[in-house]
């Protein structure tokens, strides 16, 4: 097999934690004591618009959160959920790993993930994603989620590679299968140990 010549990552659950996920939700609708049940009721079909760049943020919330009168805003709301947002702890994460891969140069780098424009937003720029990715293959930007293959045959068609010369990591199965029914490569990302032996044998670590 051709060495890799693009490592395409999911940010959630391999860089950072995850923008709003099951725990992130929990957190935050603890903070303001509210119930989650009636939100999770909501959360499917808005969510997806919204990872799709289909609703705004204010709709977002609209649907889900503030269908009834509060006591905080949709703006304050919306900082806690951004507030979610932490770099994965060594070991954890593959920070690390991305900032040597982005040191030693000779392949491309760049982001494939599922996530909503005002959370893209914020975690490009409060994590410096941009400093290690050169293109965001990001579902607000897209109007496509994984796993849906046809995210990742944008970005083969955007970088210019052949499916094999190209490695995909997720922490998720079902998005690494998806990955793998276009011809690329695909590493489940457990941990950083795990990720970098798999990863050894493609790219220079």
């Amino acid at each position: 097999m051709p060495d890799a010549g693009a490592i395409l990552f999911d940010i959630g659950g391999v860089l950072l934690t995850n923008g709003w996920d099951h725990t992130e939700r929990k957190r935050v609708f603890e903070h303001f004591a509210v119930d989650p049940q009636p939100y999770e009721q909501r959360h499917g079909p808005a969510n997806d618009l919204w990872e799709k760049g289909l609703i705004t943020a204010e709709e977002f919330l609209a649907r889900t959160v503030f269908f009834e009168p509060r006591r905080f805003t949709p703006a304050e709301f919306l900082e806690q959920m951004k507030a979610q947002s932490q770099e994965l702890p060594p070991g954890r994460g593959a920070m690390d790993t991305l900032r040597r891969l982005h040191a030693a140069g000779g392949v491309k780098l760049a982001a494939i993930s599922n996530e909503a424009r005002e959370l893209t937003s914020h975690r490009i720029e409060h994590f410096h994603l941009g400093r290690y990715f050169e293109t965001f293959f990001i579902s607000c930007y897209l109007g496509l989620r994984k796993p849906d293959p046809r995210i990742f045959m944008v970005a083969l068609d955007v970088l210019q590679l052949r499916p094999e010369e190209t490695v995909f990591v997720d922490d998720r199965p079902e998005n690494c299968a998806a990955a793998k029914s276009v011809g690329m490569r695909a590493i489940q990302f457990l941990d950083e140990s795990q990720f970098n032996g798999e990863l050894q044998p493609l790219v220079n670590l």
